[in-house]
């Protein structure tokens, strides 16, 4: 990548920290491993964030850029059923990496729990916004339980993540992915 296309120092920090917190986790993740997966010494982390939990909201903001992104291109589908399947493939397109650290957003919300800073709304306001696409598309099905069949959708997807995550076996992801689908097929 150009330097012209590189993005900012303040970006590729908020990138490396959900990645890194990801990976780490937030309590042994330091400033120090975010500027080095960022490629920025870690004398500028302090000029664009001044403390770790401003990092930590970065991350967090990031996954939310990345949900944004998700969201759009799955709006482009045709059909609501046609978006959900989609949002289900891209839950389970990286199994390997569900494996070795689990769900990016739900493992950084379980962390974030246990924390008394108020991170831990912030992560659920992105999680929020996800469900609520999903109630939207089931509404859009025309299901009078929208709410209920996200909320299991979404409890389905968090719950493979965990058990992929805890026995370290990709394939239970991608097995719950088809069932998933069969199941959103049986919906509409």
């Amino acid at each position: 990548m150009t330097d012209s296309k590189r993005p900012g120092k303040r970006e590729r920090l908020a990138g490396a920290a959900a990645k890194v917190l990801h990976e780490q986790g937030v309590e042994r993740t330091t400033l120090a491993d975010i500027a080095r997966a960022a490629d920025v010494p870690v004398g500028n982390v302090y000029y664009y964030f001044k403390t770790k939990d401003q990092l930590i909201q970065a991350a967090i903001d990031e996954h939310g850029r990345e949900l944004d992104t998700l969201i759009a291109g799955l709006d482009r589908l045709e059909t609501p059923q046609e978006r959900l399947k989609g949002l289900v493939r891209g839950w389970m397109s990286r199994p390997e990496m569900t494996a070795r650290y689990g769900c990016p957003t739900g493992t950084l919300a379980s962390e974030l729990d246990k924390r008394d800073d108020g991170l831990d709304k912030a992560i659920a306001a992105v999680m929020r916004r996800v469900l609520d696409w999903v109630e939207t598309q089931f509404a859009a099905m025309g299901r009078e339980d929208a709410r209920e069949l996200a909320v299991a959708l979404f409890a389905a997807y968090q719950g493979v993540s965990l058990l992929t995550n805890t026995f370290r076996e990709p394939e239970l992801m991608t097995a719950e992915g088809r069932r998933l689908e069969r199941w959103i097929d049986s919906l509409a």
